[in-house]
């Protein structure tokens, strides 16, 4: 079982785990919620939805400025 990610340079598959969330692959990247957004087949997703098998999931860094 695999997802596709894609995060700025990165446009991988990866192997997927039992019960995987979005928050899962940011913890794995090192990256905070509060400065990315997530899409799960191209619709907005929250950090605790549950990846499946064959999805696709884009981060997005949020870009902050005055």
């Amino acid at each position: 079982m695999e997802f596709k990610l894609k995060f700025k340079d990165i446009d991988e598959t990866r192997q997927l785990k039992d019960n995987f969330t979005i928050q899962d692959v940011l913890n794995d990247m090192g990256l905070s919620a509060q400065t990315i957004v997530a899409k799960q087949n191209g619709e907005l997703a929250v950090e605790e939805s549950v990846i499946n098998d064959g999805d696709e999931i884009q981060l997005i860094q949020i870009i902050y400025g005055g």
